[in-house]
């Protein structure tokens, strides 16, 4: 496994990161395609013992369930102090005019509730889920401040906004003396490339780590454009990202099968290779479901695409409207 520095911090990560949406009870929330703990936690056991140090979660995948098995798992698996554990706040946790968003409130409230579903006294990364238009800027950060002076996160990090407004986050937080984010979760891969435009410069010129989401377009980029599974059918997100009507994305999909046939190997290698040769990414959110999901994942970090591949892989994209925030 190979190891990079998450931005400009010492902290080293793994390559790739351990996306734990995946794992939660199917009848909490609403993500009935979800592993239950039972299925969850020999995936969770085959990327630790693979070097993968870094797991991602949040407060409210499965409503908290994700957490609560990914930190038993951890506590079985490997020890804490190997493990760079990040999870998020900003969607709805409970009902109620103050159940989300990143009001001092919500975020003192939430990283206690995740603390105690994780069953840790820290997390190593602590990430705002999206940006709250509701709440002055100021107060998100200078709490998320206090959230690392108290010793309960030892880096911010942020998901999914316009680039004009993490950098505004960023400055604000320079100009009173607060903890800054260190890291930007954005929605990225062959499918959706709209980052490229001002987010990944502005982070890259800034020294922020970047950790794409949905690398496989939610599994489009891992299977031929006809195939449909049952996450397909189910997953409304998917759905709210993806118009699977796009020629130019069955394009796409078309020559990452190409060069994946070409090369003998699964077609989610090639679209992961893709990503961890782009300049400035530092670990892709890999979700598994399978023990070969993770096989695919680790193999795509020793496969080298040249130009001509790159080019190919790259040409037909079309410009996309802003998804996932």
């Amino acid at each position: 496994m190979d190891y990079i520095r998450l931005g400009r911090t010492g902290l080293q990560v793994s390559r790739l990161c351990l996306g734990c949406m995946t794992y939660g009870q199917p009848d909490r929330g609403n993500h009935s395609w979800t592993l239950d703990e039972e299925h969850s936690r020999p995936l969770i056991r085959q990327a630790l013992e693979a070097g993968i140090n870094f797991l991602d979660t949040a407060n409210i995948y499965s409503d908290g369930s994700s957490e609560e098995i990914v930190g038993r798992a951890i506590r079985d698996f490997s020890r804490r102090e190997d493990v760079v554990l990040a999870t998020k706040v900003f969607f709805r946790t409970r009902p109620g005019p103050n159940g989300s968003g990143l009001s001092r409130r919500a975020i003192l409230a939430e990283i206690d509730n995740s603390l105690r579903r994780l069953g840790t006294d820290y997390v190593d990364l602590y990430q705002i889920h999206r940006w709250d238009p509701h709440t002055p800027i100021e107060e998100t950060l200078e709490a998320l401040h206090d959230v690392v002076k108290a010793g309960k996160a030892r880096y911010i990090g942020a998901s999914s906004m316009f680039a004009w407004q993490f950098a505004k986050a960023i400055y604000t937080a320079r100009q009173h003396g607060w903890t800054e984010f260190v890291s930007m979760q954005d929605h990225l891969n062959l499918l959706n490339r709209e980052e490229e435009r001002e987010m990944l410069p502005f982070c890259h010129d800034q020294g922020v780590g970047i950790l794409p989401w949905s690398p496989l377009a939610r599994g489009l980029l891992a299977r031929d454009w006809r195939e449909r599974t049952n996450r397909q059918e189910t997953d409304n997100v998917l759905h709210n990202l993806y118009d699977q009507t796009q020629s130019a994305d069955r394009t796409v999909i078309d020559a990452v099968g190409r060069i994946a046939q070409a090369r003998s190997v699964p077609r989610a290698q090639v679209a992961l290779a893709w990503l961890l040769q782009k300049p400035g990414i530092t670990a892709p959110i890999v979700g598994a479901s399978k023990p070969g999901h993770l096989d695919d994942a680790l193999a795509a970090l020793d496969l080298i695409l040249d130009r001509g591949e790159i080019a190919a892989l790259e040409e037909p994209y079309i410009p996309h409207p802003i998804a996932g925030f």
